[in-house]
């Protein structure tokens, strides 16, 4: 007789391997709190430490599955996702004292919190939804933070621009005009890797459309800034795009592209789950830009973003979709290609390298006075 969903393994069967996670809290008291949080059938907890130097060593030396982590960022909480996701990414969830951090712990790194809208701390919900929340974050597909390859090339993150090698093109326009990039979920250290290897001269502007909570966008933007040879700031209404900056769109408004390279911020739709959309600013970029842009869709749940690449593309557009193996949720990019709407797709570490290749085989626009979508050339 065929054994029934939910019914216990037979007696001898292999039992599933616990789910390994580190311990990353202020203090003694704390990380053994967190323990106890995990005393259940299917968790192990591998190390507790209180350092952002021991969490890194201890990922080295055990591996674990994810990582909890509660240690404030004046005690190193920020620097501890970053060393972590530096030297071997793992899934990273915060609690605790960094969770009131969140910006800035999921731009370094961290795929997830628990916060009061999970349960109160001392209620005896929070530890079902600290295993919850660990279950799900080790599931997920992490990427080595961007901030241990500055390092190792001898930038830091306050370097100045001129540290980067220059990109040998001329300062004038290219045929390109504007490199549009959408992301939801894992995007922020997506978007570090990216905008990390452009070069500080790129002759065009970059929009970047990250689903993103209000009053979080200031910090990534901020945040991206300090990563990039590129100045990263927050879109503007009407604001006039300038090449080699990074435009990054802001909550509750979709920022869509204008005839003049100018930007406008309009109210999302009524109904609309994602805003800003990354569709609308695809869709923006197509009508008023067509074979003139770059559109580069990574990860994120869902499907924004796939059919205003597909407008790109059927505009004649470069477009760029992530590959599975590198994304965090490979949703939107699956959509996008499940569409028609991918023309490359490619791993995270390589799409920096196509945006930078078109630019250079598209050269200087001749007489700029043509409107752009007529006068484009596929290449």
């Amino acid at each position: 007789m065929t054994e029934q969903s939910g019914s216990h393994p037979p007696e001898g069967a292999p039992q599933p391997a616990a789910l390994s996670v580190l311990l990353v809290g202020h203090s003694r008291s704390r990380t053994r709190a967190m323990a106890d949080l995990l005393t259940a059938p299917g968790f192990s907890v591998v190390a507790e430490v209180t350092t952002a130097a021991a969490a890194e060593a201890a990922v080295v030396e055990h591996e674990p599955a994810a990582v909890l982590l509660d240690l404030d960022p004046s005690a190193g909480g920020i620097e501890a996702i970053e060393r972590i996701m530096g030297t071997l990414a793992t899934p990273i969830v915060i609690c605790g004292d960094l969770a009131p951090h969140v910006q800035a712990a999921l731009a370094a790194g961290a795929v997830d919190v628990i916060g009061a809208l999970d349960a109160l701390p001392d209620s005896p919900q929070y530890a079902t939804a600290v295993r919850r929340h660990l279950r799900i974050a080790s599931r997920v597909r992490v990427i080595t933070h961007p901030r241990n390859r500055l390092r190792a090339r001898g930038l830091e993150p306050s370097a100045p621009p001129q540290a980067a090698q220059p990109s040998g093109w001329s300062a004038q326009p290219s045929r390109v005009r504007v490199v549009v990039i959408g992301a939801s979920t894992g995007g922020p250290p997506a978007l570090a890797t990216i905008l990390a290897d452009l070069p500080p001269d790129l002759p065009v502007p970059v929009l970047v459309v990250q689903h993103m909570a209000d009053g979080f966008v200031e910090g990534l933007a901020t945040w991206l800034d300090g990563l990039s040879p590129l100045p990263v700031v927050v879109a503007e209404h009407g604001r006039r795009l300038q090449a080699g900056t990074v435009y990054v769109a802001p909550a509750r408004l979709n920022t869509v592209l204008r005839h003049g390279m100018r930007i406008d911020l309009c109210p999302p739709e009524e109904g609309q789950f994602h805003v800003p959309a990354v569709d609308a600013a695809f869709a923006s970029a197509a009508s008023t830009y067509g074979a003139q842009a770059i559109g580069v869709l990574l990860t994120g749940m869902g499907r924004d973003g796939a059919v205003g690449l597909r407008s790109m593309h059927d505009r004649g557009a470069f477009t760029i979709g992530q590959d599975e193996p590198t994304s965090v949720v490979w949703g939107m990019p699956a959509a996008a290609q499940a569409l028609g709407a991918v023309e490359h797709e490619l791993p995270l570490a390589a799409i920096a390298g196509a945006i930078v290749t078109r630019l250079r085989q598209h050269g200087p626009v001749r007489g700029g006075t043509a409107d752009p979508v007529r006068s484009a050339v596929r290449g």
